[in-house]
């Protein structure tokens, strides 16, 4: 009779790798989307919100090229310029949105509601903390600039132009694993707002939290959140749900705020020896 021996790791969570915008500060993630719209409209070519959020958790280039490539922009493009769009106007455009989101970044980097209870909760338990994000390191720096002045400091942050490729490649998590020092990458969760936060868990092998509510795919501040007629608020985030879930997220929450509980369950799956 033969055998096949499995290795099986048995302990907690060593790490948590954490969004930033719709995550732990700017409820909505209203800094990029706000951004492109103006990027847009200099080029005299008008997106809509919906438009300027669909590829959100993106490096930002790969982002702007994402909404030049859906058919209705592209149409309108076209109808306005007399061509398509081309690889220069995809830089020209980026090199427009850099100085645009540096200025108005720290206008949008309130905390979430409870992202500093959660992480002295990560602390008390030996977690380190990691960010991942489709900024670059010239925004990641305002970012924990105007996080620390509130009480916010990750362990590890990497930009998205520190990589080879940004999400939903798994190289900003496995950086974070590296830097931290945090293994093996089932010790590891990654928590984010967008469907490609769940691609780059995903694929680095990580455990993955989607947050419903405060992020990209509501799109509301927390103020606008309030305002919303209950049945509204419901609908908007059924849809939310139901988009991180598909797209593979192992659990989905409203905010920040749900994920201790959710550390406890991993912890036990974790302790069976389970994996993501």
């Amino acid at each position: 009779m033969d055998f096949v021996f499995k290795r099986t790791y048995r302990s907690q969570l060593k790490c948590a790798i954490l969004d930033w915008a719709g995550t732990t500060m700017d409820y909505g993630v209203y800094a990029p989307a706000v951004v492109f719209l103006e990027v847009f409209k200099r080029q005299g070519v008008e997106i809509t919100m919906e438009e300027a959020r669909a590829p959100m958790g993106a490096h930002k280039k790969v982002h702007i090229q994402k909404i030049t490539e859906m058919p209705a922009v592209a149409k309108r493009w076209n109808e306005i310029k007399g061509r398509s769009v081309g690889p220069k106007d995809i830089d020209l455009m980026f090199e427009e949105f850099v100085p645009l989101q540096l200025d108005c970044l720290a206008d949008y980097s309130k905390l979430i509601p409870g992202t500093l209870e959660v992480l002295a909760d990560f602390k008390k338990r030996g977690m380190r903390t990691g960010s991942t994000t489709g900024f670059t390191r010239a925004m990641v720096d305002i970012n924990l600039r105007e996080a620390k002045k509130q009480g916010y400091v990750p362990d590890n942050t990497v930009a998205s132009d520190e990589v080879p490729a940004g999400r939903p490649y798994p190289y900003s998590c496995w950086k974070n694993a590296i830097d931290l020092e945090a293994w093996p990458v089932e010790a590891c969760v990654k928590i984010g707002d967008t469907i490609p936060d769940v691609g780059e868990g995903l694929n680095a092998g990580m455990w993955v939290i989607s947050l419903a509510l405060t992020g990209n795919e509501v799109g509301l501040n927390e103020e606008e959140v309030k305002a919303l007629d209950p049945e509204d608020k419901e609908r908007r985030l059924a849809r939310s749900r139901e988009r991180l879930a598909m797209a593979g997220s192992h659990y989905v929450v409203d905010g920040i705020w749900d994920v201790p509980a959710v550390i406890d369950e991993i912890n036990k799956k974790l302790a069976a020896g389970e994996k993501p």
